[in-house]
């Protein structure tokens, strides 16, 4: 394992600029639309304004709380409406490429995103649902790549694409719904879903794409048709301090903080983003949370680092840098990538660390790893199916079209 300083070497640019911005498809889907936008592309296709109300309750019930993927399952909309919706608009989702299931039984799926220009290649995200006891928690995407370069985070060696659009990000939810019938009428031993909380936390930095985040929180969230409690949806961020308090206040979702260090030299290297906004200016963003509260605490995420971060000392500063935040600390077990440069703590020193954290008065979880043999773990999210041959991705998605 190199050592700390061995490690730091030329310091990693704060942000990417986007390569691409997104160019519609020739028929858009009605995905990701709010209300209003569903009543303008209403009135597009000759719909007046007196029927727009009701035909939007009917499209909103139809999309988002049935999941239909057609107009023509639309029964309640006169048949007239569901012609002129055909000819100009979709409800289509991202496409599943490819399907992998972990020994824990996580899922992870490639999607492919649609686009209007023919000249750029199609993109893929990846999105991870992990199933546990009581809950299963989905994990999406925000961006193609991510803006930033956190050194631990695969995600984080890709270049980025672009922002992922609101309806590329609610599709990602309606496609886990839709590979695991989870729709309208779901039962199951412990309530009526399968998908009962969503994370952004999966590939890009959330709030780099804040207007489409937003929007499509709200949509998620939408009691009259995905119907994911805002304290079931948790947005995690590397800092961005500007932002932070918009979130609270425009969306209303649990905030989780990827912290990471204690001391500004080491966050500077493995969360560069710090260097625009250091830890004082970021915790003092989350003291003032709107909302923060004991019932709605701040998460703080913290990998641990064999020999860079997982100090008793590092573990006394945590705990002295949150006092006054309503805060629970996440350990998260290093999850190792090809190429990487970073070792897992050992489990005996991630015990005393959390043990410390916990008798200063903090929950202290450590975050069972999940996915691991997928590449579906926590900051591992740049796929292998990248370097799949053809005709591997080829029996991959043949794998995924079959329900």
């Amino acid at each position: 394992m190199s050592s700390t300083a061995e490690l730091r070497g030329t310091a990693a640019p704060l942000e990417k600029t986007p390569l691409e911005t997104y160019v519609p498809p020739a028929k858009p889907s009605l995905i990701g639309l709010s209300r209003a936008e569903l009543a303008e592309r209403l009135g597009e296709i000759g719909v007046p304004p007196r029927q727009q109300k009701m035909r939007v309750q009917q499209l909103w019930h139809w999309i988002y709380f049935r999941g239909a993927r057609s107009f023509d399952e639309m029964t309640s909309v006169s048949k007239e409406t569901r012609t002129g919706l055909a000819e100009r608009f979709t409800v289509d989702r991202p496409e599943v490429v490819a399907e992998q299931i972990s020994n824990d039984g996580t899922r992870k799926w490639l999607l492919r995103l649609p686009s209007g220009d023919a000249l750029q290649k199609a993109h893929e995200v990846e999105c991870v649902y992990i199933p546990e006891t009581d809950r299963g928690t989905l994990c999406v995407s925000s961006q193609v790549g991510c803006t930033l370069n956190c050194a631990f985070c695969h995600t984080g060696t890709q270049r980025l694409v672009r922002n992922l659009t609101a309806g590329e990000i609610v599709g990602q939810v309606m496609v886990a719904r839709d590979r695991l019938n989870d729709w309208a009428d779901r039962e199951t031993p412990h309530g009526n879903r399968l998908v009962t909380n969503v994370v952004m936390m999966g590939m890009g930095e959330p709030l780099y794409n804040f207007d489409a985040v937003r929007d499509a929180l709200l949509i998620v969230s939408d009691n009259e048709g995905i119907g994911i409690s805002r304290r079931r949806i948790t947005l995690s961020t590397s800092g961005v301090v500007p932002n932070i308090a918009r979130a609270g206040e425009e969306i209303g979702a649990m905030l989780a903080i990827s912290l990471h260090a204690v001391r500004d030299e080491l966050r500077n290297e493995l969360v560069p983003l710090n260097r625009k906004y250091p830890i004082a200016e970021l915790l003092q963003a989350c003291r003032d949370y709107p909302g923060a509260s004991n019932a709605r605490r701040i998460t703080f995420e913290y990998v641990m680092l064999k020999g860079v971060n997982d100090s008793l000392d590092d573990a006394k500063l945590l705990v002295k840098l949150l006092k006054g935040i309503p805060a629970k600390i996440n350990l998260i077990p290093f999850n190792p990538w090809p190429g990487s440069r970073y070792e897992c703590s050992d489990w005996e020193q991630i015990e005393k660390f959390s043990e410390y954290v916990f008798n200063a008065g903090y929950s202290s979880p450590v975050r069972t790893p999940r996915g691991r043999d997928i590449l579906a773990a926590c900051g591992q999210l740049k796929s292998e199916t990248e370097k799949l041959s053809a005709r591997e991705r080829q029996a991959l998605r043949a794998m995924a079209m079959t329900d």
